[in-house]
């Protein structure tokens, strides 16, 4: 296994922890402070990469297309809100899955007639369609700038909870939602701004992976479950948490699935290793989900109370 093999890989397991930050970061937050389980969060994704990509095709521009995916996400996040999810939050959490898994269904449907079947897709812009050199090795620069983009939006997260009122009433509505009521604080509006900033962190992190993968209906659903893996690990309700988790879940599953093949060729005859081995890596972060829970039921990184 050479160095650059290796840090290539690191990378993007890197790029890809960045991208399941960028769902669970809203999810969490909606899950841990709400108790609302979403489980359409997923395609809210879904619909940002849509956004991005028939804005991309009539602009030519992908810094429109990303702020057409983070608006549309947003509005579409705050209409949902004021439609259904508002009128289920002092339901049970089963009454919140079959809502929500309705809604998956509705808007897989939705793309499959305004958009069609067929994959869409959405390209890498022309500035950023080279590489750059990272220690003597280069590196696709899209990737590099979703690792950025990714960094950039934890950094405002921690700030935004931690350093600013706002933040501040995010905490305390999480411990007490009635004692922040009392004090005048206007709590659905608070909580409409969660469900609101979750969506449009979902349909950023759809605007940013469609490049590299194909914008279809029902791609939500795989990373869907894969953030909530992210979120277990790190720590309902913990923004840090989800993105310490994240990072981690995702170089576990990356270097899995190029590394595990390998490693079983060295002690197995190579069809078994081949044919094994994704199923086995595919297996690591549900595995690594059911040690967290064992050792650490709160989560890696709980939220203060």
């Amino acid at each position: 296994m050479s160095s650059t093999v290796l840090l290539a890989q690191l990378l993007n397991g890197l790029q890809y922890g960045v991208l399941l930050f960028l769902l669970a970061a809203g999810l969490t937050l909606v899950f841990g402070i709400m108790s609302f389980v979403n489980l359409a969060h997923g395609s809210l994704y879904m619909m940002g990469a849509y956004f991005a990509a028939t804005a991309f095709q009539y602009t030519g521009s992908f810094g429109l297309a990303v702020l057409a995916a983070m608006a549309g996400s947003l509005v579409l996040g705050l209409l949902l809100e004021f439609v259904a999810v508002a009128r289920l939050y002092r339901r049970d959490h089963l009454d919140h899955v079959l809502a929500t898994f309705g809604l998956v269904l509705f808007f897989n449907e939705l793309v499959r007639i305004v958009w069609g079947s067929q994959p869409v897709f959405l390209q890498v812009p022309e500035f950023l369609g080279g590489a750059i050199d990272i220690g003597g090795f280069n590196y696709p620069a899209y990737r590099f700038a979703i690792i950025v983009v990714g960094l950039v939006v934890a950094i405002g997260s921690w700030v935004l909870i931690n350093k600013t009122r706002v933040g501040m009433l995010i905490r305390a509505g999480a411990v007490n939602p009635a004692m922040v009521a009392a004090l005048g604080v206007n709590i659905r509006l608070l909580n409409a701004m969660l469900f609101g900033v979750g969506a449009m962190l979902a349909g950023l992190a759809g605007a940013m992976a469609g490049p590299i993968l194909s914008v279809q209906s029902g791609m939500g659903e795989s990373v869907l479950i894969t953030t909530l893996v992210v979120i277990v690990i790190g720590g309902i309700g913990s923004v840090t948490g989800a993105f310490y988790a994240a990072l981690i879940v995702g170089v576990v599953d990356t270097l899995g699935r190029v590394f595990l093949p390998l490693i079983l060729r060295q002690v197995t005859e190579r069809s078994f290793a081949d044919a094994a081995g994704p199923a086995l890596a595919s297996m690591l972060v549900y595995l690594l989900m059911a040690v967290v829970l064992a050792w650490r039921p709160q989560g890696l990184f709980p939220a203060l109370r």
